[in-house]
């Protein structure tokens, strides 16, 4: 990731990640909605930039789990978080699968628009042993002010693989309602 330009003696904010794996079944989309919301309880000022996270989270893992091969029996999803100063990218890893293009009538296939109208930057990458990778990008207000030494390690870290750079914010910096 290019460096941001800051001002001198200022120190760079630290990169947080987590990442946790679920079984792919319907109700651990809940758990994967809870394990985000705990971990932006304890990092963000509360705001709706945690509400707008969980919700396109809560469409992702449920995406992962009903339409892609990680919902066969002992199928799993991964969810990796990673919290930079006032940026905020959550992926969903599952075991890929065919894409489908929802049909006027259909009762699914809505949910990404939902997140592409919340996010400030969203996509999809296809893995080369066949698995998916969905992401997502918000702004967030600014993080807690905690000194470095209070911040506890998470059972569960990554180390930004396959994290490309931030995306730009839209022109004007708004985000479509």
């Amino acid at each position: 990731m290019p460096p941001t330009a800051r001002a001198a003696g200022t120190p760079a904010a630290p990169v947080i990640t987590w990442a946790r794996t679920f079984p792919a079944v319907p109700a651990q989309v809940r758990e994967a909605r809870r394990f985000l919301a705990g971990l932006l309880a304890g990092q963000l000022n509360p705001g709706p930039a945690t509400d707008d996270a969980v919700l396109c989270l809560s469409e992702l893992a449920s995406n992962a789990v009903v339409h892609s091969r990680s919902g066969q029996p002992g199928g799993q999803f991964t969810v990796r978080v990673r919290l930079h100063g006032p940026d905020l990218r959550v992926e969903v890893a599952d075991a890929g699968g065919p894409w489908g293009s929802p049909t006027p009538n259909d009762q699914h296939g809505r949910g990404l628009t939902a997140v592409s109208a919340i996010a400030r930057a969203w996509g999809v990458i296809d893995g080369t042993s066949g698995g998916r990778v969905v992401w997502f990008e918000l702004p967030t207000v600014q993080p807690i002010a905690v000194p470095s030494a209070s911040i506890k390690e998470p059972a569960c870290r990554f180390g930004g693989v396959g994290m490309p750079a931030p995306a730009t914010d839209r022109p004007g910096g708004t985000r479509d309602t």
